[in-house]
């Protein structure tokens, strides 16, 4: 099986550069993207099952793998909502698919986005990890239009082994990362 195109170009590029810039004296200090982690919280489902079964086959069909259903931890009279309800569905990607999942993110679906002007980078939580809300699910060349249901937004969440914010931007600057901003705050 070929390397995804990001991994060799961490492996090849991102790792010397990162190295040079922040001076670490080991390879394995330099900062990695451990895992994606897409949620996709879907509060309609609580009235009509049907729904999260198309939430799930459209995240499985933007990820390439299977989906594991979360379940709300309270019940919330507010919301109409029992615990234990299916609420909503998540994937974690590691390794190639991870790397594919990104690749596709960076170079197609975020240019797709409507009045795309950049990502924020005042989204790192503090800890080198990188969050960001997608409203829509079309941008991703895998759904097809006509059969959406309905659109749905999503969570992706960017585990990094970056220490600080500045390794993380660094790290997804490097990687090409569409940031409106030219520096983290």
């Amino acid at each position: 099986m070929n390397m995804p195109r990001m991994q060799e170009q961490y492996r090849n590029e991102i790792i010397p550069a990162l190295k040079a810039k922040f001076n670490y004296d080991s390879v394995m200090q330099v900062p990695r993207i451990e895992k994606i982690t897409i949620n996709m919280g879907v509060g309609e489902a609580a009235a009509d099952k049907k729904i999260l079964q198309h939430a799930i086959s459209d995240l499985e069909k933007i990820t390439g793998q299977k989906v594991v259903q979360t379940h709300a931890k309270k019940s919330i009279a507010g919301f109409k909502i029992r615990e234990g309800w299916p609420i909503g569905c998540k994937v974690t990607l590691r390794r190639e698919k991870m790397y594919e999942f990104l690749d596709r993110l960076i170079s197609i679906a975020l240019p797709r986005v409507r009045d795309f002007r950049g990502i924020s980078a005042r989204s790192f939580d503090g800890r080198g990890n990188y969050s960001l809300g997608m409203k829509e699910q079309i941008v991703f060349p895998e759904i097809e239009y006509d059969k959406i249901d309905a659109i749905r937004g999503m969570d992706i969440t960017i585990t990094t082994s970056a220490k600080t914010n500045k390794e993380a931007f660094a790290l997804l600057q490097a990687f090409s990362f569409p940031f409106r901003e030219k520096e983290v705050s």
